[in-house]
């Protein structure tokens, strides 16, 4: 096994304050759960159990997508669906294949880690990572880890499958805790997830779905995929600011000095710190201009009217197969910068180098692809039985029953969002239930759909790190693993508590001096108030 390089800073362990303490014990109660492999697997069969208990209590809740809208029931309710009898185990039995094999994150972190296997076995990525941290300002690199997370999600799940592990190679290359550093990124992508500079792939996904809600009272109501961009522009640099500060601050000083005799010892490079060489040079230069090159190829089938792929009938650029299917540049990006690499340093010659390191890439996630089978289960059993819905539902009549009207009916919305967040991951399909409640309720006492929008995006991000729920947690759980072999969903969790707290906290707040305190639009054309 390598040493572990030199650090270029100091990170003591912190003091044990009060919340370093409550870190502490959520990482010991989480860690006492089963390795998650069976958890998810326990989980599902808990699912198919419950299932059988509120089928045969009756349990439903009123639906409140409008008569006629697809999959709503004849009676417009919401019912639990049981899987404990003929019907729910034939379903079983018929559908557990697909749904392995039709779990999304599934083939997506496949077709990308062939790209990015390519690039790490040619020694591209250690040689990236050690031209860009040598001599770097530790905390720079920090705050550069956490913006580059929130941007990425312009394009949909690259920040997932390539930041997040790079981020730990980052830190494990300056002589930090690698999950450190894994942390900061999945803060920026996931925490952070609706803010952004650039309008992304999400944007006219909940423009639409609110709209349909907002059309229930107004049926002229338009919503446009700019709705929000004015708030999520700047909260772009308020999340960096607060994921770079947990960061540095408390999650890196409670994880303290890095034993790498817990990592896996296929991840340690021994090379990690060693300056560049002539070639190595060499190579990143020619690898820069085969990346001008994919560049100028993405921009061909995008930017001009001819574009191949965008919409063929609307002749959208956002909403089109370029974005749809990004997982596909994310694979032609980094085997032609590579294999540009490899050869020009010799370290690929023939086909077989480039096949080798696929392959190699995809043995590396073995544990990841046998915990997607259980947790793909878990995840359509949950929805095949309405409880994720009803769950949806049973939150957001509660925020109705309390009453409240003012600004501060946004603070109880946002947490409302993000606690069903927990059980219901897909931010277009959480939208999808709630919407319909929360958007016309909210407009009935005076708030702009645009506005109720933007609040939502808050609660969906904050909980996304901390929920196994979220379609990539297992993904990110697996690369953790890689360089502490015995972390446990806890461990996991409490790391990433602390910006789950603070986002939600100090975003809700800037929420509220935006749109009420100073009078601020969320987007261009979007008011806060409506009137009915």
């Amino acid at each position: 096994m390598s040493e572990l390089p030199t650090p270029t800073h100091e990170y003591k362990q912190g003091k044990r304050n009060a919340f370093t303490r409550f870190l502490d014990g959520v990482e010991w109660l989480g860690n006492l759960l089963p390795h998650p492999v069976t958890l998810f697997a326990l989980l599902a069969v808990g699912i198919v159990l419950v299932s059988g208990l509120f089928g045969w209590m009756g349990v439903a809740v009123e639906d409140p997508r409008p008569a006629g809208a697809p999959n709503v029931a004849d009676d417009g309710m919401i019912r639990a669906v049981s899987l404990m009898n003929g019907d729910g185990v034939r379903r079983i039995f018929t559908g557990l294949v697909d749904n392995f094999t039709s779990f999304a994150p599934l083939g997506v972190v496949l077709v990308a880690m062939l790209g990015v296997g390519v690039a790490e076995k040619s020694g591209l990525l250690s040689a990236a990572v050690r031209s860009m941290v040598l001599g770097a300002p530790p905390k720079l690199v920090t705050v550069a880890i956490v913006f580059a997370g929130i941007i990425s999600n312009t394009a949909s799940e690259v920040g997932y499958v390539v930041l997040i592990p790079l981020g730990g190679a980052i830190y494990y290359a300056l002589g930090r805790h690698p999950l450190a550093g894994m942390a900061a990124a999945f803060a920026g992508v996931s925490g952070g997830y609706s803010a952004n500079l650039l309008i992304g792939t999400i944007d006219p996904l909940l423009a639409g779905i609110t709209q349909e809600a907002a059309q229930l009272i107004d049926p002229d109501y338009t919503v446009l995929a700019t709705a929000n961009w004015y708030f999520m522009f700047v909260s772009t640099f308020l999340i960096t600011i607060i994921g770079s500060l947990v960061s540095i601050y408390i999650v890196e000083p409670k994880l303290g000095p890095y034993d790498a005799s817990k990592a896996d010892p296929d991840v340690l490079d021994e090379g990690m710190m060693q300056p560049l060489t002539d070639t190595e040079r060499k190579g990143l230069r020619w690898s820069g201009v085969a990346l001008l090159g994919v560049l100028a190829f993405m921009a061909m089938t995008l930017v001009p009217e001819w574009g191949v792929l965008r919409n063929a009938e609307t002749g959208d650029r956002m909403d089109s197969p370029f974005f749809d299917g990004f997982v596909v540049w994310i694979l032609i990006f980094f085997i032609t910068i590579g294999y540009t690499y490899g050869r020009v340093t010799g370290s690929m010659k023939t086909d077989r180098d480039v096949i080798d390191a696929m392959s190699e890439a995809l043995s590396a996630l073995g544990l990841y692809i046998v915990l997607v089978f259980f947790a793909a289960q878990f995840v359509a059993f949950f929805g095949w039985t309405n409880l994720g819905a009803i769950t949806a539902v049973t939150g957001a009549n509660f925020l109705v029953e309390s009453g409240m009207t003012g600004p501060v009916v946004f603070f109880a919305f946002i947490a409302i969002c993000a606690l069903i967040n927990l059980s219901l991951g897909s931010a277009s399909a959480q939208w999808a239930v709630t919407a319909p409640i929360f958007v016309p309720m909210l407009m009935l006492i005076g708030y702009a759909p645009e506005a109720i929008q933007a609040a939502y995006r808050i609660g969906d991000s904050t909980t996304n790190i901390i929920t196994p729920m979220m379609s990539y947690f297992g993904l990110i759980l697996a690369w953790a693993t890689r360089y502490q072999k015995d972390l446990g969903v806890g461990t996991l969790i409490a790391m990433m508590l602390p910006y789950t707290l603070f986002f939600i906290t100090t975003w809700s707040v800037f929420f509220y001096l935006w749109t009420f305190a100073f009078g601020l639009p969320v987007g261009p054309g979007s008011p806060t108030y409506y009137t009915p």
